[in-house]
């Protein structure tokens, strides 16, 4: 292992190696994701709304009935 200035650089190749690997997954994973919500819309789905499906889905259900609360507040206060 050799050592500059105190840094392991067989450590430091390790870390980074590892780091560009799942750089690569993630957006090999990302153009997968965006071929799905092409397909979705090719069958007629609302990509835009799948989205935020997608998005609440994975919110707390406490914080998302509060954010449906305050959105139905701003609305109201907007007469909409």
């Amino acid at each position: 292992m050799t050592e500059t200035g105190g840094v392991a650089g067989d450590r430091l190749r390790s870390f980074v190696e590892r780091i560009e690997r799942l750089e690569e997954e993630k957006a090999a994973l990302a153009a997968d994701i965006r071929e799905i919500y092409s397909e979705a819309k090719g069958t007629g789905f609302d990509v835009k709304v799948l989205r935020q499906i997608v998005r609440l889905r994975k919110m707390d259900k406490s914080d998302r009935q509060e954010q449906e609360q305050l959105l139905d507040l701003y609305m109201r206060a907007l007469d909409m």
